[in-house]
């Protein structure tokens, strides 16, 4: 037989072990009765003992690259996914205007019914996230129990620093606090006055700040622990298998994927879509040349994702990363010369006051509603609530890409990190920019002839307004331009990525192509706002992220409790029961009994005892125990030492290494294993059919000397 043959074979052979029925196995149930019950190799080690000998409080965690799993293409969620969005270009493509009008209808009723839950996420996550950090949970590691960080704490900011400098920024660094200083959220301030100063920008602020970042970080909370503790792929289905008791093929999970991939592709699209506009108009304004509608902003758009296509398919990701460290460069080299060239003393003053205003006027802000007034309601749909459910649409994006960054970080350390590092730092990236900007307005109503805010110039333009005032904007407007495009490409490549490892199963190293057709996607939308939008192409941008965003904000909701759910199972959480208990009845029965002067031991009491440590808590039930049950590829039980972190076969043997770690397990190895699990539980089964006929037969016994006497 040749060597592939016998791989044939045995893979066949595999198949056939796995498929056949169940052995019956009969088990001792209550009053002495039997029942015959379908029993599973992996049942049969879950109830033999604990998975792997190990006690579930003392699993030090299970490692995503550890788990033997086998990754592929999800065709489906690629076909109905894919299809919707190219039918979607296709419609606004085609018939832009029918899509302005539905797009504009359906924002008026999300608005009008469901606002407030993007009003309750972006306030609730942010409350969830700071008592998980400061409670019991906030220990628990996002890695293995002995794992260190695996970036330095300076190297981590920095990557968050990077994470919150983006299009957006520089798109809205001027517009929004200057629109808000003369147009503020009703009943907040008095416009084009000094507290509108401060009160424009710590509504910036709320918007870019806490709440933003708290969205951000439930995804990349749920997805580093899932992952780098709980051993699973990094999907959003993947996190609410505790919550749904699914895996992550089954419909349920694949809708929940398929919205992560819209809500990731809508929201990125719209950044952007607002880029290309920016772009276009500042190559106007630097070269003179220029188109009518949006054109330019189209011709931009492809091209540069001809860039992020290239960049997809030759896998250059080195290039990408030496994009990303080039724009943060010249991201901090933008705010630094608009600091020093502007007006230095002012900014200075204006950063300890937007910081002090944020937190004073913070629960004002985010308890606005739109059934306060007409004009209330008009502010939250085109500012608070369409950012809400901007940030929403991304969370998958920025939340695994935050989730990878920070392995081995204790979830107290992750929060605050990720909760105020790049908040203060847009926050302060917000106050030179937008502070800038009011201040020459102050000075000359250079911007806004007459504190008119009908007459402030275009979104798209107000940047360069601002530069146009400060010296050596010649040289620095079309450097603006270039960090514009270097932005475009570097997030328009993360999201297609990201999107492409949730439709391959969550593979790190997701097909090239199909990373590429997502940036086609994404391209495709970006231009649709724009056509849609015309000549007010923001609110286009606006309708579409609040729609598409929606349904991702439910299953937000779900992640949160499904995360809750799992740490109260995890085992630093555990061990923090066992804890509790034996120190407080070890005190109690020390005191008692000794007085003042007593010492702690460690011994055996019965499981009834009032002093037994985990007398309440079951360490066998499924949901402590089956989350650390390792598999191969196929999902055949495999067992595993955690003490050494090796792979055995069911003799206590280590496998080959070409077999340990993430590598599958051979055919052959797969062959015998569930050979002899199959031989182990007809042993069982044989085992409890020979204790029941003996307890017949005793039984019988009984019966027959009672009848005697």
């Amino acid at each position: 037989m040749t060597s592939q043959n016998r791989h044939d074979s045995l893979s066949a052979q595999t198949k056939n072990l796995r498929s056949e029925p169940v052995i019956s196995a009969t088990r001792r149930v209550s009053r002495g009765t039997t029942t015959s019950e379908k029993m599973t190799p992996k049942k049969f080690f879950s109830e033999v003992n604990y998975p792997h000998n190990i006690h579930p409080a003392l699993v030090p965690g299970v490692s995503i690259e550890d788990q033997k799993i086998r990754y592929g293409v999800d065709k489906l969620i690629i076909g109905i996914v894919g299809a919707l969005i190219i039918g979607f270009i296709i419609w606004g493509v085609t018939q832009p205007q029918q899509v302005a009008e539905l797009s504009g209808i359906a924002l008026g009723w999300v608005m009008e019914n469901l606002g407030w839950v993007f009003t309750v996420l972006a306030t609730g996550l942010a409350i969830v996230l700071l008592w998980l950090a400061f409670s019991r949970y906030g220990k628990i590691k996002l890695g293995l129990d002995d794992e260190k960080p695996e970036f330095s704490t300076a190297s981590w900011a920095a990557m968050l620093f990077a994470a919150g400098i983006g299009i957006g920024i520089i798109f809205f660094g001027a517009y929004e606090p200057l629109t808000f200083y003369l147009s503020p959220r009703p009943g907040a301030y008095n416009p084009a006055t000094a507290e509108a100063i401060s009160g424009a920008l710590a509504q910036s602020a709320v918007h870019w700040g806490i709440n933003a970042w708290g969205i951000y970080a439930i995804v990349g909370l749920a997805v580093a622990y899932v992952s780098f503790r709980r051993g699973r792929v990094p999907l959003m289905s993947s996190i609410l298998t505790s919550l749904f008791k699914t895996d992550t093929s089954s419909p349920g999970a694949r809708i929940i994927d398929g919205l992560a991939i819209i809500a990731t592709l809508f929201g990125t699209a719209a950044s952007l879509g607002i880029g290309s506009l920016q772009i276009a108009r500042g190559t106007e304004i630097v070269t003179g040349w220029s188109t009518t509608g949006n054109n330019a902003a189209i011709i931009i758009i492809m091209l540069l994702t001809i860039g992020t296509i290239i960049s997809a398919v030759s896998g250059v990701s080195k290039g990408i990363r030496m994009l990303s460290n080039i724009n943060m460069a010249l991201a901090l080299g933008l705010a630094v010369f608009i600091f020093v060239a502007g007006p230095t003393a002012f900014i200075m003053n204006a950063i300890p006051s937007v910081m002090i205003d944020f937190f004073r006027t913070a629960p004002e802000a985010l308890s606005a509603n739109m059934a306060t007034s007409e004009e209330m309601h008009k502010f939250l749909s085109s500012w608070t609530t369409f950012y809400w459910a901007w940030w929403v649409s991304w969370a998958p994006f920025v939340g695994i890409f935050v989730a990878k960054i920070s392995r081995g970080r204790t979830i107290r350390q992750f929060v605050i990190g990720v909760l105020f590092i790049p908040s203060t730092i847009v926050i302060v990236a917000f106050t030179v920019i937008g502070g800038t900007a009011i201040w020459l307005q102050r000075e000359s109503q250079a911007l806004a002839p007459g504190n008119d805010p009908s007459k402030l110039p275009a979104p798209d333009e107000i940047m360069f307004a601002v530069l146009s005032h400060l010296p050596g904007a010649n040289i620095v407007a079309p450097l603006v331009i270039v960090l514009l495009a270097i932005f475009f490409i570097t997030s328009a490549d993360s999201a297609s990525l990201v999107s492409s490892q949730l439709s391959q199963r969550g593979n790190p190293a997701p097909k090239r192509l199909i990373t590429a057709f997502w940036a086609l996607c994404m391209a495709g939308i970006a231009v649709v706002m724009l056509i849609t939008g015309g000549k007010d192409a923001l609110h286009g941008l606006q309708n579409l992220i609040t729609i598409t965003a929606l349904p991702f904000a439910i299953v937000l909701v779900l992640i949160t409790i499904a995360l809750v759910k799992e740490l109260r199972n995890d085992p630093a959480t555990i061990r923090s029961i066992y804890e509790h208990s034996a120190v407080e009845n070890a005190v109690l029965l020390g005191v008692s009994k000794y007085g003042d002067n007593f010492s702690l031991v460690v011994q055996p009491t019965e499981k009834d005892s009032k002093f037994a440590a985990g007398s309440d808590f079951d360490s066998k039930a499924p949901e402590v125990t089956e989350w650390y049950a390792r598999t191969d590829q196929n999902g055949n039980p495999i067992e595993y030492d955690y003490a050494t972190g090796q792979y055995l076969d069911l003799e206590g043997k280590p496998l080959p290494s070409a077999e340990q770690g993430a590598e599958d397990v051979s055919p052959t190895t797969a062959a015998i294993n569930i050979a002899k699990a199959q031989e182990l539980i007809r042993e069982r089964a044989a085992q409890e059919r020979a204790a029941a006929a003996q307890n017949a037969q005793k039984q019988a016994s009984q019966q027959e000397t009672e009848r005697d006497s």
